[in-house]
């Protein structure tokens, strides 16, 4: 049976996924989780949650789904310390650091990986669980057949996402939000600008980044098959009634095992759609007709009012085995056993002899099923009763109740863990020299003798183009400058033999290094005998990630461009410390061809940019896989701050040409080693000086 995972952003929304047929909820408990605008929990909140849950068999998942830095880390622990303490069945994570944190303070508490973590092919699986994670929350754009092939070989538990909001953006790689007002989607604070007006001409007259909701209602039977252990619905920002709604139909979807009728497709989008809804990825069917808008409509006062009334009524769902004996001479014994083998014993008054009739087996049996108000149902009542005794109805039904309220006592009782201090472990020191210079093009045509000649420490080229470009390679390495391939960030597993051909290729035109992005790419690397370093999209914000990174063997690993000056001299630095110094900052990598969902065919070869509704423009440029990656407008310029990075401890500061011509690539550089007088018209310093929230 599919595990029905409903989300909770209040104490009243628990209520409404328990009674409304959740296996399990999840919800945030202080201020380190991915939904930090939901009323999270208090302490006294969480431990009601946590209780109420377990006394109806269902489980509570705590969400510490952001990433966190240093300073941040011992207050995350604490945190996971209480709730580990209230009972709390696993936390969701996407920091690699805060699941080193975890496993070394709360480790008899199961990990689950966020989507947060990007993970969307099997090698991510097995490097999930490889960290110590129980279970993986998929990335939402995978296919039927993408996400069939992974749970066939999966080594720990495969998530499934099936309704509820889309992000335009792959999960945990998004920093549209953050890049253009501080508030970061990594850190729980998405401002969703996706869900805004642009257009490709001079006017915002669409909404070409908002898609529609998600909803796989008539494919649960078909991920049933397939081995998904959860599916997932979300909406912690969405109201009780919402979730109400939402959890009630995909409760009785799964235990009828059926599809959707036409009646609850309606009240799905009653409750909450933009549009309509879309299963798009799921089938394969990506294009335009996933996108949509929410409209203006009419609250469903009447469906939220029913939905909410079910609510107020307790659900007996835990099933339970009573036992009673009534003998003359002796106390009446009750018992109650539950279906995880608690048993609750009682004893009441003696029956006494019948004067008129006499109880019977079948007498006691009504008394004691009578359960209505308490979450349990009575599945069987095994009776002995002696004959020609009497006992009233009000001593038996005193006895139940008090067998039930003991019974709930019990189920409550959180579970004996262990919990140790978090201890971050010595402090390494960063590089005392200046960092050097390294230059990642996005084609070999960038390259020149010229940007050779600067003396750059290392050269990041796309995979593709070393293989495709043997030339640029020779030329980097007879001009003694080592060559590092990209890694696309976003890799299905039906691209994974190709990726492996280009790696063995590229290995012997003499490149030894990968830049990796996501978890995925580790093992590839490695069976291709090549190093590895760490890109921006592996979220680098704390010492623990970088200790996790260098136990994976890499060699070094790039900070994330979320974070400030002053949180990346603070850093502890056990790996070579990179930083984005120079470029246009990637906002977005998407499964969908925006281009080709603009022209209606493929034109990635062709400049083209998102205009917002100020007229500012946003390259949009062709990412491994047809997919795109979106823009800044501005370049982030440091050329003239030297003296701020300079002391920060890096091992090497990072020029990221993107859309730059090759003569332009060298006069960036040549500004950055200290030569003329060059300024992008539209510069930016990004976030290393500004407050991230």
């Amino acid at each position: 049976m599919l595990e029905l995972l409903a989300p909770a952003g209040s104490p009243e929304a628990v209520t409404a996924a328990v009674q409304s047929g959740a296996d399990a909820v999840y919800f945030g408990y202080g201020d380190y989780n991915a939904r930090r605008s939901a009323k999270n929990f208090t302490s006294e909140q969480a431990a009601q949650a946590v209780s109420y849950c377990h006394v109806r068999g269902v489980r509570a998942y705590i969400t510490l789904n952001t990433l966190l830095t240093d300073r941040e880390l011992p207050q995350a622990a604490q945190l996971a310390a209480e709730a580990s303490d209230l009972g709390a069945d696993a936390f969701l994570v996407q920091d690699l650091g805060a699941a080193r944190m975890l496993r070394q303070t709360v480790p008899d508490v199961p990990l689950h990986g966020s989507t947060q973590m990007t993970v969307h092919s099997l090698d991510g699986v097995k490097m999930a669980a490889d960290l110590g994670l129980k279970r993986v929350v998929l990335a939402r754009e995978l296919s039927a057949q993408a996400l069939s092939y992974i749970c066939a070989h999966a080594p720990i538990e495969v998530e499934v996402f099936v309704h509820g909001a889309l992000c335009m953006c792959y999960s945990g790689q998004c920093f549209f939000s953050s890049v253009l007002g501080g508030r970061s989607g990594n850190r729980g604070l998405c401002a969703q600008p996706c869900r805004l007006k642009y257009g490709w001409g001079k006017i915002a007259n669409a909404y070409p980044l908002s898609l529609k909701d998600l909803s796989l209602a008539a494919h649960l039977e078909q991920l049933r098959r397939m081995g998904v252990a959860c599916v997932k619905i979300e909406g912690r920002m969405r109201r009780p009634e919402y979730v109400a709604v939402v959890t009630n139909i995909y409760a009785r979807l799964i235990h009828e095992n059926r599809a959707p009728t036409g009646q609850e497709l309606e009240q799905l989008r009653a409750a909450f759609s933009r549009q309509g809804f879309t299963d798009g990825y799921f089938t394969g069917q990506v294009g335009p007709a996933m996108f949509g808008v929410r409209e203006k409509e009419a609250e469903p006062k009447e469906l939220f009012t029913q939905a909410m009334a079910r609510c107020n009524r307790e659900n007996p769902r835990v099933p339970v085995t009573f036992y009673a004996m009534l003998c003359r001479g002796e106390s009446a014994k009750v018992g109650v056993e539950d279906d995880r083998g608690n048993l609750v014993t009682l004893e009441g008054p003696p029956p006494e002899d019948a004067r008129t009739k006499e109880l019977t087996r079948r007498d006691v049996q009504i008394q004691l099923a009578k359960t209505g108000g308490t979450p349990y149902r009575c599945q069987q009542a095994r009776v002995y009763v002696e004959p020609g005794l009497s006992l009233s109805a009000a001593s038996l039904n005193a006895l139940r109740r008090q067998a039930l309220e003991e019974l709930s006592l019990r189920r409550a009782q959180p579970p004996q863990r262990r919990r140790a201090p978090f201890q971050p472990g010595v402090r390494y020191p960063g590089r005392k020299q200046a960092p050097e210079i390294t230059l990642s093009l996005s084609h070999a045509g960038q390259l020149s003798q010229e940007l050779l000649e600067a003396g750059p420490a290392l050269v990041y080229l796309p995979l593709d183009q070393a293989v495709e470009q043997p030339g640029a390679v020779k030329a980097c390495l007879d001009a003694g400058v080592p060559v590092a391939a990209v890694l696309p960030r976003i890799l299905w597993d039906n691209e994974k033999k190709k990726l492996c051909r280009q790696l063995e290729q590229a290995r012997a035109f003499g490149v030894r290094e990968a830049l990796v992005g996501s978890l995925g790419l580790v093992r590839p690397v490695r069976d291709a005998g090549m190093n590895l370093r760490g890109d921006f999209g592996l979220g680098v914000m704390n010492a623990q990630t970088l200790k996790e990174l260098k136990r994976m063997g890499f060699l070094s690993a790039t900070v994330s461009f979320e974070c400030r000056l002053s949180q990346i001299r603070d850093l502890s630095k056990p790996l070579p410390l990179e930083m984005l110094a120079y470029g246009r900052l990637p906002l977005m990598i998407t499964e969908h061809c925006v281009i080709e969902n603009h022209l209606g065919r493929c034109g990635c070869q062709e400049p083209q940019s998102l205009v917002d509704r100020t007229g500012t423009r946003f390259p949009v440029v062709k990412a491994p896989g047809c997919r795109n990656e979106i823009l800044n407008a501005k370049v982030l310029f440091l050329a003239d701050r030297q003296q701020d990075y300079c002391r920060l401890g890096l091992w090497a500061t990072r020029l990221r040409f993107t859309v730059e011509s090759a003569q332009q690539c060298v006069q960036v550089l040549q500004r950055y080693c200290g030569q003329g007088q060059w300024v992008p018209e539209e510069l930016t310093r990004g976030l290393y000086y500004r407050e991230v929230e």
